[in-house]
């Protein structure tokens, strides 16, 4: 399934309690998206999500649903270290054991 980077602009009214995530993966799951992650800036103005979803239709779908922004939406692909070199040699180079995101 496709990948996607969401850029929102909240202005400070993000919601982040189990109701509220309880109720963006029940809205997610009736779009058919999937929210994987997301990083949120040190002021909680803007989120940088990221979905697997169908298509960018079905991610803004689940936004207006929830009344939430989708500022950007942009089709992304994954790449990581880990798929070029083995788990051991990622590390010994890095220092760093690979994280694996989806």
């Amino acid at each position: 399934m496709p990948l996607f980077l969401i850029e929102r602009t909240f202005a400070e009214r993000l919601q982040n309690d189990a109701e509220s995530v309880g109720r963006t993966l029940d809205v997610n799951r009736d779009a058919g998206v999937h929210w994987l992650f997301s990083f949120l800036s040190a002021d909680r103005r803007k989120s940088w999500c990221l979905y697997e979803a169908p298509s960018s239709e079905a991610i803004r779908e689940a936004a207006r649903r929830l009344n939430i922004p989708a500022d950007v939406i942009v089709e992304v692909s994954e790449v990581n270290p880990a798929a070029f070199l083995s788990r051991e040699e990622v590390q010994r180079r890095s220092g760093f054991a690979p994280s694996v995101i989806t």
